[in-house]
C-alpha cells in the first residue's frame, strides 16, 4: 500500500467532536480516564480467567477472548485521539487511517461474532446441560474461536482493500474521533457504489446473520427456564446469561445509532454514538460480567490479594 492514494491524498485530518480548546482539555482528560479504565478492567479480566483453574470453562474462555478484543480496540483509536487532543497535530496519514480502519472493521466484526458463540455456549449450558462437557469440547471452541477471528480478518481486508481504490479530492477533514468506513465514503470524489455493496453483503453477513442466531438462542434458552419448576432454579438459570445478554443489547444499541441511518444523513452528531460503542462498551463489559458474578469476584479477589501478599513478603 503506498504512502499517497491515486488521488494525492497523503494524510487526513481529525478533527474530532470539538475545536474549542477549552472543551478539548475536558475530552482529553475524560478519554484519558475512560481508556485507563478499560485497560485496567478488560486486563484483570483477563488476569483472573487465565489463573484462576475455577474459569478454565468455554464461558469464560469466550470472555477472555472478548475482554483481549475491547483492549485491542480502544487502543487502536484512543491514544491516537489522545495525541491529536494534547498536542493540536490532528494529522494522520493515508496509510495510518486506512490501518485504523482496518483493525476498527475487523475488531468489530470479532466482537460481535465472539458474542454470538458466547450465546451458542448459554444456549448449550441451559438447553443441553448433561451434554454441555461434551458438546463445549476444547477442540470446538478453538474451532469456533478460530472461525471468528478467520472471518473478521476477512471482513476487514475486503473493506479496506476496497477502499485504497476510492478517489479523495477536496476535504481532508473529517469530523471524527478516528477513520470511519462511513465518514471516508462521504469525502470520497470516485464512484463508491461497489464498496456500498460490498458494505451491505457482508454486513447482512457479519452482523445480521450473528443477531438472528443470539435471538433464536435466547428464545430457546427463555423457553427452557420457563419450564423450570421452581423460582429459585429459573432465577439461578437466568442469572447465568444476564450478562451476555446485557452485553449484546449495549453492543447492538450503540452501534445501531450509528449505521441503522443512510449514509446521506450521516453527520457530525453522530460522533457522540460512536463514542458510545467505541468506548463506552468497552469500558462497560468488565463491569457487567463481574458485577453479580460470585465466580468473577472470586477470581478477581484471589488475584488481587495474591498480588499484595507477594509484595509484603
Amino acid at each position: 500500500m503506498d504512502g499517497v492514494n491515486n488521488s494525492g491524498v497523503s494524510e487526513f485530518l481529525l478533527l474530532g467532536i470539538s475545536d474549542s480548546p477549552e472543551q478539548q482539555w475536558v475530552l482529553f482528560w475524560m478519554f484519558l480516564s475512560m481508556y485507563l479504565v478499560t485497560v485496567v478492567g478488560n486486563v484483570l479480566i483477563i488476569l483472573a480467567i487465565s489463573f484462576d483453574p475455577h474459569l478454565h470453562t468455554p464461558m469464560y474462555f469466550f470472555l477472555a477472548n472478548l475482554s483481549f478484543t475491547d483492549l485491542f480496540f480502544v487502543t487502536n483509536t484512543i491514544p491516537k485521539m489522545l495525541v491529536s487532543l494534547q498536542s493540536q497535530n490532528k494529522a494522520i496519514s493515508y496509510v495510518g487511517c486506512l490501518t485504523q480502519l482496518y483493525f476498527l472493521v475487523s475488531l468489530v466484526a470479532l466482537d460481535n461474532l465472539i458474542l454470538a458463540t458466547m450465546a451458542y455456549d448459554r444456549y448449550v449450558a441451559i438447553c443441553r446441560p448433561l451434554h454441555y462437557t461434551t458438546v463445549m469440547s476444547p477442540g470446538l471452541c478453538i474451532m469456533l474461536l478460530t472461525l471468528c477471528w478467520a472471518l473478521s480478518v476477512f471482513y476487514g481486508l475486503t473493506h479496506t482493500l476496497l477502499m485504497t481504490r476510492v478517489t479523495f479530492c477536496g476535504s481532508r477533514k473529517i469530523h471524527y474521533i478516528f477513520c470511519e468506513m462511513y465518514v471516508l465514503l462521504r469525502l470520497a470524489c470516485s464512484n463508491t457504489e461497489v464498496n456500498h455493496i460490498v458494505l451491505i453483503a457482508t454486513g447482512c453477513f457479519i452482523f445480521l446473520t450473528p443477531l438472528g442466531f443470539m435471538i433464536m438462542s435466547y428464545v430457546r434458552i427463555v423457553r427452557a427456564i420457563l419450564q423450570i419448576p421452581s423460582a429459585t432454579g429459573k432465577y439461578k438459570a437466568f442469572s447465568t446469561c444476564a450478562s451476555h445478554l446485557a452485553v449484546v443489547s449495549l453492543f447492538y444499541g450503540t452501534l445501531g445509532m450509528v449505521y441503522l441511518q443512510p449514509l446521506q444523513t450521516y453527520s457530525m452528531k453522530d460522533s457522540v454514538a460512536t463514542v458510545m460503542y467505541a468506548v463506552v462498551t468497552p469500558m462497560m463489559n468488565p463491569f457487567i460480567y463481574s458485577l453479580r458474578n460470585k465466580d468473577m469476584h472470586g477470581a478477581l479477589r484471589r488475584l488481587l490479594l495474591g498480588k499484595v501478599f507477594q509484595r509484603l513478603t
